[in-house]
């Protein structure tokens, strides 16, 4: 099953986010909690030095005299219970007696402060401790403020509510961010991608597009494997024109013996065999050539070695060449060109094109007809044409004729390797240009071969 990097990394990036805010709620609450808790200590143990203070010693007695405004700042925080203690010695004084003391007595005016449960509520304490002169003599005493924690729990719930509201936010606006994010963090590899895809079908030139520092391991590994696939290829394309090379030199050889054998034979049965001979070794030697064509075009296409040519001249050289072929069977080739016509190609892909285009109507023309060889500049093109008066493409589709090894069924008695137009199509498109098979009016074939002129 395909798993998507772009929905993993969005899943991934909210997944942080969700944990990030629930974080950001939790430290919230707790900064709270301890800040309040701080801040309220601060201000219970402030009241209770104030309250310890004011203890005063008259006629024998204690008395405290607690001023309003210590209260006034403790019920400032919110609506909370307030209560007091006042020890000297071992006696209370003042306030609540049940009031819990501390485990530790304190020292001095520094307050101790501790939390205990009292009258179904949980108090903080601050207690302070002092001493007292009683009729000439020293006696400790103890101070004890306490103060209940609602509003305190208050303020903490709502700043934890403001902060789960802030991370609801964050969560919210991480996911178009994530989105942003993953299609940022994806698109070289969809630069990478659509680069190679870019590329033709025969293009095994190393990859050269920029990518960042992580791909580079799989972009080393794509030009290894291009670079082992080139030679596997070159390794075929190599063994094809060596086979094709040993081939074509026995054929040559053979039909050469029989040449000699049918001068110096005087039976007719065995004139006609070596007649068949000769033709078949012609047949076989073609073939041959026609799959070195082959794997020259498909080697040369993404490899073009590019130069000026002349149009003209090459249609020209190639038609003498094959003016033998056509004397032979009685064929008159009739060539028209157009002078100059400049290009920039690959003149083995042009050559292969052209004589194979010139060789075909040869081949599937009957005797004494004439083959109509042209070129000439349209527009931006040069178009060349190969006109013959032979068996025409039948009831076969052009488009079907171009692919390898298929000939028309009414061809089928004529020897043929199929690979002659799929020669002439390849070629076109690896020089950017166009190549057309059409019946001819009046019987024949027509084939139009369009390449850009410079």
């Amino acid at each position: 099953m395909a798993v998507s990097l772009r929905r993993r990394l969005v899943w991934q990036l909210l997944a942080l986010s969700a944990i990030l805010s629930v974080a950001l709620f939790v430290a919230v609450r707790i900064g709270a909690e301890r800040a309040s808790e701080v801040t309220m200590d601060a201000i219970l143990g402030a009241a209770a030095q104030n309250m310890a203070e004011e203890l005063r010693v008259s006629d024998g007695g204690v008395g405290i005299d607690v001023p309003s405004g210590t209260f006034s700042m403790l019920a400032a925080m919110g609506e909370e219970r307030i209560f007091y203690r006042v020890d000297v010695g071992q006696l209370t004084v003042t306030g609540y007696e049940d009031l819990p003391l501390p485990e530790k007595v304190p020292t001095a005016l520094v307050p101790v402060f501790y939390t205990v449960p009292f009258r179904d509520a949980e108090v903080r304490i601050a207690a302070v401790a002092r001493s007292v002169r009683i009729e000439k003599t020293l006696r400790p005493a103890l101070v004890l403020l306490g103060q209940t924690r609602e509003g305190q729990r208050s303020i903490a719930a709502e700043l934890a509510n403001r902060a789960a509201l802030l991370g609801m936010a964050v969560f919210l606006a991480a996911i178009p961010i994530s989105l942003f994010v993953a299609r940022g963090l994806i698109r070289p590899i969809d630069s990478l991608a659509e680069a190679v895809e870019r590329r033709g079908p025969r293009d095994l030139r190393p990859v050269r597009h920029p990518a960042p520092t992580e791909l580079l391991p799989l972009v080393t590994a794509l030009n290894r494997f291009i670079g082992r696939l080139r030679g596997t290829l070159s390794q075929t394309e190599t063994f094809i024109a060596e086979a094709a090379h040993h081939i074509r030199t026995p054929l040559a050889i053979m039909r050469n013996e029989a040449e000699l054998a049918l001068r110096q034979s005087e039976s007719e049965a065995a004139r006609d065999r070596l007649r068949r001979l000769i033709r078949g070794a012609d047949d076989a030697a073609r073939s041959a050539g026609q799959l070195l064509d082959h794997a020259t075009v498909l080697y040369r296409a993404e490899q073009a070695d590019l130069a000026k040519i002349d149009l003209a001249e090459m249609v020209r050289a190639v038609a003498n060449r094959l003016h033998a072929a056509a004397e032979m069977k009685d064929i008159d080739l009739q060539i028209t060109v157009e002078e100059p016509l400049p290009a920039e190609g690959d003149a083995v892909l042009i050559e292969a094109a052209l004589r194979n285009i010139i060789d075909n109507a040869i081949k599937y023309s009957p005797s004494d007809t004439r083959v109509e060889i042209s070129a000439h500049r349209i527009g931006k093109n040069g178009e060349i044409l190969v006109m013959d008066r032979g068996r025409g493409i039948g009831a076969a589709s052009p488009e079907l004729l171009k692919r390898r090894f298929r000939r028309g069924e009414n061809v089928a008695d004529v020897a043929g390797s199929g690979l002659g137009l799929t020669i002439v199509a390849e070629a076109a498109e690896a020089m950017g240009g166009h190549f057309e098979l059409f019946a001819r009016e009046g019987g024949g074939t027509c084939a139009k071969l369009l390449l850009p002129l410079s």
